[in-house]
């Protein structure tokens, strides 16, 4: 498999770095994080809720379309909620959009709904930035996770905490849409999606010992999106932290093949383009 790095350009001119496994995965980083932010001042500053599904919106209308190869969405994290919000939400462009990218199906794991207990900040702490978020939207926070709890792989644990990309700073508009963009997840009814609309095939994943998001706000998500008969599966991990993926023995593996399965099951188109 060939991998191949570039950048994805938005409207407002910022470049996000991408990496393209060919031909059959494309990923991206928003701005702010990873290899997509520049200098220390655009640490975290990947802005409100409304660019940040914008950003998503014009990612995917920029990949190259090919007949009868169907195109899912996968986010992790932080990126879980968004991805759920692109889909889901109202206001995203994917739902208000003329124009929209045709998906498949969606996976997300690990999602941010909500975080933790042992990880989740005190109510005051989240009052008072919101507070100064109105003043200061673009003010840097190092909001620091305990590398400990992201994986129960010692050399995944020391590789995270020696990755200068992995900062842990967000800006306090970043940090307030993305506690928002949880906050309506976790509320969310069937009848907050609209009348009569069919959800994608959806796919949910989480280790039931993730001690950074929320294990149950997860299963409660995937159950009430479940209630109408919808395509949607929850497949919990046994002892899995919040990288399930890198989660050492069974659990990689199972991971994998889990995720496969699930895509290979949606895509019967997949078998004329591997020929």
């Amino acid at each position: 498999m060939s991998v191949e790095e570039g950048t994805h350009t938005l409207p407002d001119g910022t470049e996000l770095y991408t990496k393209t496994w060919k031909v059959s995965l494309w990923s991206c980083i928003e701005p702010g994080w990873g290899r997509t932010f520049k200098t220390p001042k655009d640490r975290g500053n990947s802005g409100g809720t409304a660019l940040v599904l914008s950003d998503i919106h014009s990612f995917l209308l920029s990949l190259t379309s090919q007949p009868n190869v169907p195109l899912f969405l996968m986010g992790h994290s932080m990126g879980g909620g968004e991805v759920l919000n692109y889909v889901l939400h109202p206001d995203s462009p994917y739902t208000k959009s003329a124009t929209r990218p045709q998906l498949a199906g969606v996976m997300t794991y690990s999602p941010l709904i909500a975080l933790d207990p042992a990880t989740r900040p005190m109510a005051l702490t989240v009052i008072l930035g919101r507070l100064v978020a109105r003043i200061l939207p673009k003010w840097q926070r190092h909001s620091p996770l305990d590398p400990k709890l992201v994986c129960r792989d010692e050399t995944v644990v020391a590789d995270y905490a020696a990755d200068e990309l992995c900062h842990d700073i967000g800006t306090l508009e970043q940090l307030a849409g993305m506690l928002d963009r949880g906050l309506w997840l976790e509320k969310v009814e069937v009848e907050d999606l609209g009348d009569g609309k069919k959800l994608l095939p959806m796919w949910f994943g989480h280790g039931d010992a993730d001690r950074i998001t929320s294990w149950d706000a997860t299963k409660k998500l995937a159950g009430v999106l479940g209630v109408k008969g919808e395509d949607v599966t929850f497949q919990s991990y046994e002892g899995a932290y919040h990288r399930a993926h890198m989660d050492p023995g069974e659990i990689r593996e199972r991971f994998v093949k889990d995720v496969a399965d699930w895509v290979l099951k949606r895509a019967p188109a997949s078998e004329a383009v591997a020929e």
